[in-house]
């Protein structure tokens, strides 16, 4: 018997191929990347993922600009793309919100569903089941709020 859909050790729906394509895209072709000297690295010790965010804000206090550096697996650099793509145009406490709610999600405090509303970063709901792929996504995230913290001291 052989079926497609008995795979049991990643659950598919009707959109994973979507995703997929979403977070390959992002890889390959960065939008967001920029060399970022001076800023240092988050690391995930457990692969060796390492990414660094810059945030500016311009003169009306929302997000003017975000980038990232860094070298890593294609869902880590993918979700730091996504990232920075969504931070522009947000203030600080929309960023703040917006990257909490995130990072609930990977870690299983709110429903999968809730990234529908994330655009792109919708397509890491299949990532949000893999524990093991969680920390890879999560990493930008994680930076981008060590760095508004900063950003935020300044203005």
């Amino acid at each position: 018997m052989n079926d497609e859909n008995n795979d049991k050790t990643q659950p598919k729906d009707d959109f994973s191929d979507l995703y997929e394509e979403i977070i390959h895209d992002h890889y390959k072709k960065p939008k967001y990347r920029q060399v970022l000297d001076g800023k240092p690295f988050v690391e995930n010790p457990s692969c060796g993922d390492r990414v660094r965010v810059s945030i500016s804000l311009g003169p009306d206090g929302r997000i003017a600009s975000a980038a990232f550096d860094g070298s890593g697996c294609s869902v880590s650099m993918s979700s730091a793309d996504i990232l920075s793509e969504d931070l522009i145009g947000k203030t600080p406490e929309e960023a703040r919100k917006l990257i909490e709610t995130f990072l609930e999600v990977l870690r299983g405090e709110r429903d999968v569903d809730t990234l529908d509303d994330f655009g792109d970063a919708v397509a890491f709901k299949g990532v949000a089941r893999l524990p093991v792929r969680v920390k890879c996504a999560a990493l930008a995230w994680r930076a981008a709020l060590a760095e508004l913290e900063k950003v935020e001291k300044v203005s």
